[in-house]
């Protein structure tokens, strides 16, 4: 037993000469590493396969390093180093749909989108589900969150973490479905929840022809700094709630102007020329 603690403490002077400033960077590198990972495989079943694993490699990497250096416990280190070898094989089978999943992301050069390409995209999403929305005259309430974080409202609703898309947007608002009479929020460029349920504001701040999804774009803008997006089921309208404002009726060019300048970065030197040309209902 003295040589275990005789070990522990030889291992805890050999930290203390490392280089501070080595070991920061080393461990941010290898933090980033692993949020990366993380982020990558969030919603998918290897994300806990990971956590187990990491736990798992951690104990025993550490019982190894802290086992006396005797003859005796030799053949720990050595079958220890066969078991990597062999958990690696095993993590290659067990991850091989993510890892084909990010080999093609690779291939396509999504890893290395700047966020206003990002941000691009989920524009044009918005726009292809409002737009069809509008033409077919189906009800849509959908918020984007910016630096105000919409944790609130989120809770209200249903969890999803799901890719925006057009179609899941189509889909949630489709007549009849379970969530379509609430609101969507977007955030960071995925759509966190449905069925939410936003703060309504004061019925003399919107025009009486309004209706309740208008009110309650309204009433999160002026809480918040989100960009709502508001499809009239009545008459199919496209309306934008944003910096405590209710900007009614935007045809699609200029809706695509104010969501890049609102939500792309770089953009928002456009928002003031924009809104100048538009109509807005005062708050």
């Amino acid at each position: 037993m003295s040589d275990f603690w005789q070990t522990i403490w030889t291992y805890i002077n050999r930290v203390r000469t490392y280089n501070p400033a080595v070991v920061i960077v080393e461990l941010f590198l290898i933090g980033l590493v692993v949020w990366w990972v993380m982020r990558f495989l969030r919603g998918t079943r290897g994300a806990r396969l990971v956590k187990g694993a990491g736990l798992l490699l951690a104990a025993i990497y550490l019982t190894v390093r802290l086992l006396p250096k005797s003859e005796e416990w030799k053949r720990i280190e050595f079958l220890y180093g066969n078991f990597l070898f062999f958990a690696f094989v095993a993590a290659v089978v067990a991850f091989q749909p993510e890892l084909r999943r990010a080999l093609t992301q690779i291939g396509q050069a999504r890893l290395f989108r700047s966020p206003r390409r990002e941000a691009q995209d989920l524009v044009e999403n918005l726009l292809e589900s409002v737009s069809f929305l509008s033409r077919n005259k189906m009800g849509a309430l959908v918020a984007v969150e910016r630096s105000v974080g919409l944790g609130t409202w989120i809770e209200s609703g249903t969890a999803l973490d799901a890719e925006v898309s057009s179609h899941l947007l189509n889909t949630i608002y489709f007549p009849g479905s379970a969530l379509h009479d609430m609101g969507v929020i977007v955030r960071s460029g995925r759509l966190a929840a449905a069925g939410c349920q936003f703060p309504l504001a004061e019925s003399e701040d919107v025009d009486a022809s309004l209706g309740s999804r208008h009110r309650a774009a309204l009433g999160l803008a002026k809480e918040t700094d989100a960009v709502i997006l508001v499809v009239s089921e009545q008459t199919g309208r496209i309306s934008v709630a944003c910096d405590g404002q209710l900007h009614v009726g935007l045809e699609l060019d200029n809706l695509r102007q104010l969501l890049r300048a609102t939500l792309a970065p770089g953009g928002r030197s456009w928002l003031g020329r924009l809104l100048g040309r538009e109509g807005r209902t005062p708050a």
